[in-house]
C-alpha cells in the first residue's frame, strides 16, 4: 500500500485553475462515494479549501500512481484537459510531511492561520463517515490534527496579527485603557476593510459600532450585518465625540478628516483620548493630526511596519515548529510500518495463547488440590514462556516490516505454524 497526495495550491496554480478543481462539501461527499469505484484506492480524504484542493489516497496496485491520480481527478471533476504542471504530487513520506505541514499551516498562504486545521479535520470526518478510512488514514489524519494542534500551542506561530485589519484592532485594544467591549467604534467607509475591521472588533466584543458612509445606503447594510447603526457621513463628527475608537476606510480622494475636523472632535471629547486608525489608500485623516493631544492616530504606513514585523516573528516560530513535526513523522512512520505486519504477529500470538490455555487447563485438570495461588503462578508461568518464545520473532518482524522480506517471512511462518495469512 502506498500513500500519495495530488493536489495544487496557492503557489503551484493560478486561482482561475483552482476554481476549476476546487469540491464543495456536496461535490467532496459525490466524490468520495464514487471512489469506491476505484479499486486500487483503498483510503481517501479530500481536502478543498479557497486556496487549495487535496486528495490523499492510500493506493494498492498501482504501477504509476502520479498519473493514475491524475486520472482519478480527471473523472471527478469530468475534466477533458488537466494541466499537469498545476499540481504537486507527494508520495510515503514526503506525503506525511505535506500532511503534516498543512495542518500546522506552514504550506497557508498565511502563516499560522488557524482556519486551516479545522478545515483539515471536516475533510477527515467527512471522509470517515463516508467509510473512505481505515486504519492507516485513521492513524494518519488524527496525528496530522494532534501535530496542528501542537505547533500552535508549543510556539507562537499565531501569536501576532498579520493583517491590517487585525492590526488595526489590536493597536486600537493597547491604545484605549479601557476593554473593548465597553468602546464605542465609528467607522468611516463600508468597504471590504472596513468589514474585516468590524468582524475582528466583534469578535473582540465591540458592542457599540456606529458606520458611516457617502452611501448611507451601504452603511446601513453593514450596519445591520453588526448590530449597529449607521448615520450619515455629513453628521460623522456629531457621533465622534462619543466614539473611542475612529476607524478610517473611504477610498475618497482627499483627506476626510482635516486638522479642523480633528480640533472639533477633540475639543467635544473634553480631553477623552480617541484613537483614530487610518487604514485608507490615499489617506483619510490629515498626518498633523497626530501631534494633537488627546488624539493617537495609526496609519496604514505604521500598521504595515507592524504586520511586517510580525510576519517575520512568525517566520521564525515557524522554524521552532520543525523538529515537532520530525518527530511526529519519525514516530508515525514507526508505527506504521509495525501495521503491516501486525496481523502476522497477531495470528501467531494467538495461535500460541490457544495453546497455551489448552496445555495449562490440561495440567490444572490433573491437579485439582492445589491452591489458587498455585494455580496463579502456573498461570503466570505459562504466559511468560510464551511471551519470552515470541519476543525475538516479533522483534524480527517489526525490523523486516515493509522490506522485500516480508512477503517471504509471511509464506515461512504461514507453512512453519499452519497460519492463514489474514488482513
Amino acid at each position: 500500500m502506498k500513500l500519495v497526495v495530488l493536489g495544487l495550491n496557492h503557489r503551484s496554480a493560478a486561482v482561475e485553475v483552482r476554481e476549476r478543481f476546487s469540491f464543495d462539501k456536496d461535490e467532496v461527499a459525490s466524490a468520495l462515494n464514487r471512489l469506491y469505484e476505484f479499486d486500487c484506492v483503498a483510503e481517501c480524504v479530500i481536502l478543498s479549501t479557497c486556496n487549495r484542493t487535496e486528495i490523499y489516497a492510500a493506493l494498492e496496485g498501482v504501477e504509476f500512481p502520479k498519473e493514475y491520480m491524475l486520472a482519478v481527478l480527471k473523472d471527478l471533476k469530468g475534466a477533458d484537459h488537466i494541466d499537469e504542471d498545476a499540481f504537486f504530487f507527494y508520495e510515503e513520506r514526503d506525503c506525511i510531511e505535506h500532511l503534516f505541514r498543512v495542518s500546522a499551516s506552514l504550506d497557508s498562504l498565511v502563516l499560522g492561520e488557524g482556519q486551516i486545521l479545522s478545515q483539515l479535520k471536516g475533510a477527515y470526518i467527512q471522509a470517515y463517515s463516508a467509510g473512505c478510512t481505515g486504519t492507516i488514514f485513521n492513524i494518519l489524519f488524527q496525528r496530522a490534527i494532534s501535530v496542528g494542534k501542537k505547533v500552535r500551542t508549543n510556539t507562537g506561530i499565531a501569536n501576532t496579527p498579520v493583517s491590517v485589519s487585525y492590526t488595526a484592532v489590536n493597536l486600537a485594544e493597547d491604545s484605549l485603557d479601557k476593554p473593548l467591549s465597553e468602546a464605542t467604534v465609528l467607522i468611516l467607509g463600508a468597504g471590504t476593510m472596513s468589514e474585516l475591521t468590524a468582524t475582528h472588533l466583534q469578535a473582540k466584543g465591540v458592542k457599540t459600532i456606529f458606520v458611516s458612509n457617502r452611501t448611507f445606503a451601504k452603511a446601513e447594510v453593514l450596519a445591520e450585518r453588526f448590530n449597529g447603526k449607521a448615520v450619515k457621513l455629513d453628521n460623522f463628527v456629531d457621533y465622534a465625540k462619543d466614539a473611542d475608537i475612529l476607524i478610517t476606510s473611504t477610498g475618497a480622494p482627499h483627506y476626510i478628516i482635516t486638522e479642523r475636523e480633528a480640533k472639533k472632535i477633540a475639543s467635544l471629547r473634553k480631553g477623552e483620548p480617541i484613537v483614530m486608525i487610518d487604514i485608507a489608500v490615499p489617506r483619510d485623516i490629515d498626518p498633523t493630526v497626530a501631534d494633537m493631544d488627546g488624539i493617537y492616530l495609526f496609519n496604514i504606513d505604521s500598521l504595515e511596519s507592524v504586520v511586517e514585523e510580525n510576519k517575520a516573528q512568525r517566520e521564525e516560530e515557524a522554524r521552532r515548529a520543525e523538529p515537532i513535526i520530525h518527530d511526529a513523522i519519525e514516530e508515525l512512520l514507526d508505527k506504521l510500518s509495525y501495521l503491516t505486519v501486525r496481523p502476522m504477529m497477531a495470528l501467531l500470538t494467538e495461535k500460541a495463547e490457544r495453546i497455551r490455555r489448552r496445555e495449562l487447563h490440561r495440567a490444572l485438570a490433573k491437579l485439582p488440590d492445589i491452591s489458587d495461588k498455585e494455580r496463579r503462578i502456573m498461570d503466570s508461568m505459562s504466559r511468560m514462556i510464551i511471551r519470552k518464545m515470541l519476543r525475538e520473532p516479533m522483534i524480527h518482524f517489526n525490523e523486516i516490516a515493509g522490506t522485500e522480506e516480508e512477503g517471504l517471512y509471511w509464506d515461512l511462518f504461514k507453512d512453519m505454524f499452519n497460519l492463514e495469512k489474514e488482513g
